[in-house]
């Protein structure tokens, strides 16, 4: 074969050239701080249905031992499906001492606007308050409701049971997963998740726009945050300024979830054994609560539990970013294998499996009520 000629050669880099310009000019440039690239490289913001895959077969597995698609429904005898679909918030609250929760008005649907409000003032509850679906994960329609117009709004678009709860200011809020065998008096705390609250910090020269433009998990929330500050994006905050952007402590509105396992202690354990014990029926979930500080934890005081969560819980602290997700998956298959264990133990003491018939009934109405 004859090597190219030079003439040759000075064409194809031309023609090279012209190519590489004509990809920079029509292919849209790849942005690492896009949406998509972000949620790529950390896998706590993947599709949920990504991350429990592996998770999914572990749990055909574990039915095929029991013998019952529904086993986990036995884990929790006091929670309709033990905690995994469909269960009444209102419901779980009444069973907790009222010294360990805020105060918390059920409001059926389509209940006149002007009794909610009357509701509320009789309670003695004062703005701001939140509002939260009683049948609903992951923090659909939770929102902070910060004066008697916001609620109003939110009676208007709202056509579901839900709950007004006092909202608890309290500086601390935790996760705390907790297990215990049926038949025995002490638990286990398994994992303890704090919760960060998305929030902006001013410099004195950058507007709230470009703060939030320099935070990749206030980038992920920006349509929800233009709808809510988009009228404040010109401002500059202060230096040292701190602005929560949001006072929700869900993963997917932003909250950043901490590992806190190191909180862990056996006096910590004994506190919720105490409340735990006084469930009757509870042996698997997680408390998402606020306290005033570590010492009251472990002291047991001013503890406000927001939610109960049963079989449908997660050990949150996973979420930790740059937590392994090779570990993450020891952890959820561990907690799975509790769940195995505690269900099948309730079964042999008498508890029934959800059926069929009753979990295909639930899963329609638990989405009518999303419609």
């Amino acid at each position: 074969m004859q090597p190219l000629s030079a003439p040759r050669q000075r064409s194809d880099i031309r023609t090279s050239a012209r190519f590489r310009e004509m990809l920079l000019q029509y292919l849209p440039q790849i942005r690492l701080d896009s949406p998509f690239f972000i949620r790529l490289r950390h896998w706590e913001y993947w599709p949920f249905e990504v991350v429990y895959l592996p998770i999914f077969f572990y749990y055909i597995w574990l039915s095929i031992k029991a013998r019952s698609l529904f086993f986990f429904s036995a884990s929790n005898p006091f929670i309709e499906t033990g905690g995994l679909l469909g269960e009444s918030k209102a419901g779980i609250l009444d069973s907790i001492s009222d010294e360990f929760k805020p105060i918390t008005l059920f409001v059926p649907a389509l209940t006149p606007i002007y009794s909610v409000v009357d509701q509320v003032h009789e309670r003695g509850l004062t703005y701001p308050l939140i509002a939260k679906p009683n049948v609903g994960e992951r923090g659909w329609r939770v929102e902070k409701i910060e004066s008697q117009g916001d609620l109003i709004n939110y009676l208007q678009s709202n056509s579901v049971d839900f709950l007004i709860q006092e909202y608890v200011d309290e500086p601390l809020e935790l996760g705390v997963f907790y297990y215990r065998m049926p038949g025995q008096e002490q638990g286990v705390v398994s994992s303890i998740v704090q919760k960060e609250f998305l929030a902006i910090r001013g410099n004195g020269r950058d507007c709230i726009e470009n703060l939030i433009s320099q935070n990749e998990r206030a980038i992920l929330q920006l349509p929800a945050l233009t709808a809510k500050y988009g009228n404040r994006f010109h401002e500059i905050l202060p230096p040292g300024e701190t602005l929560t952007l949001v006072s929700i402590g869900n993963h997917c509105k932003g909250t950043k979830f901490l590992n806190a396992n190191h909180l862990i202690t056996p006096e910590l354990t004994r506190v919720f054994d105490h409340i735990s014990q006084s469930i009757d029926g509870f042996y698997f979930g997680r408390y998402d609560l606020r306290c005033r500080s570590v010492a009251d934890l472990y002291a047991g005081k001013h503890i406000r539990i927001l939610e109960l969560n049963g079989a449908g819980a997660e050990p949150a602290h996973i979420y930790q970013p740059g937590f392994s997700l090779w570990e993450a998956y020891r952890v959820l298959f561990h907690h799975w294998r509790v769940l195995y264990d505690i269900s099948r133990e309730n079964h042999r003491r008498g508890v029934a499996y959800m059926t069929l018939d009753a979990a295909v009934q639930i899963w329609n109405r638990t989405r009518k009520n999303k419609m």
